[in-house]
């Protein structure tokens, strides 16, 4: 009799859950915020939900969130309202898609529910965009018809478009853009602390598109295609890296530092990726063709990341979040 008693008591502790079994982590609700950095424009398949936004089927969020489930921490991505072309005012204001059609201000995603925001938003606002446009007479015709953005200046040649930022109404522009910028900035962050006031903040920043060695740029794309910064003159390539680039970056950190908010600085750990960087480029050159093909044109990359450049930003996101959950290196 008592033989069968331990023998039953065993059968029953093998099924009955033990203290020392691990408990399943839980879930952090989490939304993504941002432009076509965080959405993957230019990787294909496109998410047919999400045509107008050129938002990837498999975008950096899908990266950050399998490589964060690798070391225990999940996400219970509740939305992801990235969408090419988003400013940092298309948080909280709609964005114009063309054709009569808008997206919500993306700051509706958020719920006092949502633990976790990534956002990545700054070079809109900055005016990337329309300063390629003022540097390539190519992007100002029909290969430019899907950058939406216009020149600064259509009167002054492409050719000249360093010195025009540099002096007079070009610099005046850039600065004031700037400034723009960082106001937008610090609402991104006021709008995110009182939409979702109990969620921790993370900015991711753009990856490198010059590099250092601006000599590599002279070498066309592998498989031929032109140039991987297209018709851009070679004296705005150290002014696009230096007077561009590199201040949206250290504004974005600058930022996120003084709101409390955690910053992913891609700038500084891209720079043997870049555009000009051959076989081992992270992002796809300025004209390009991308993976993605809508009403029939191939659309050009336009200095956005390829696949290459989603999986390793995602890896570098991924692991800086895993440090703010004491997971890994600070």
């Amino acid at each position: 009799m008592r033989t069968a008693c331990v023998v039953a008591a065993a059968l029953l502790m093998s099924v009955l859950p033990t203290s020392a079994a691990p408990a399943n982590p839980e879930k952090i609700p989490t939304v993504f915020l941002g432009d076509a950095s965080i959405g993957g424009y230019g990787i294909a398949p496109v998410d047919q939900g999400a045509l107008l936004c050129v938002r990837a089927a498999e975008n950096l969020p899908d990266v950050i969130e399998d490589q964060l489930a690798d070391q225990s921490i999940l996400l219970d991505i509740t939305a992801d309202v990235s969408c090419a072309g988003a400013a940092l005012h298309h948080v909280w204001e709609e964005q114009d898609l063309g054709g009569g059609m808008t997206a919500a201000p993306q700051k509706r995603a958020l719920t006092k529910e949502t633990r976790l925001v990534v956002a990545g938003l700054g070079a809109g606002t900055v005016g990337l965009g329309q300063i390629l446009k003022q540097c390539s007479a190519r992007l100002r015709g029909t290969e430019g018809a899907h950058l939406p953005d216009r020149p600064v200046d259509a009167a002054s040649p492409a050719a000249r478009c360093r010195a025009y930022f540099s002096t007079g109404a070009g610099a005046a522009w850039l600065e004031a853009r700037f400034e723009r910028t960082g106001k937008d900035l610090d609402k991104l962050f006021s709008e995110i602390g009182s939409e979702a006031p109990s969620a921790k903040t993370v900015l991711v920043g753009y990856p490198r598109l010059v590099p250092a060695d601006r000599t590599l740029c002279r070498a066309p794309l592998p498989g031929g295609g032109g140039g991987p910064l297209g018709d851009v003159p070679e004296e705005a390539w150290a002014f696009l890296d230096e007077k561009v680039q590199a201040p949206l970056n250290a504004l974005m950190a600058a930022k996120s530092k003084r709101s409390g908010a955690h910053f992913v600085d891609l700038y500084a750990s891209t720079g043997a990726s870049t555009a000009c960087d051959g076989t081992d480029r992270a992002v796809g050159g300025l004209l390009e063709p991308s993976q993605v093909t809508l009403l029939h044109q191939t659309l050009p990359w336009f200095l956005r990341s390829n696949e290459t450049g989603r999986d390793g930003n995602g890896d570098a996101v991924a692991q800086s979040i895993a440090a703010m959950y004491g997971h890994g290196p600070a």
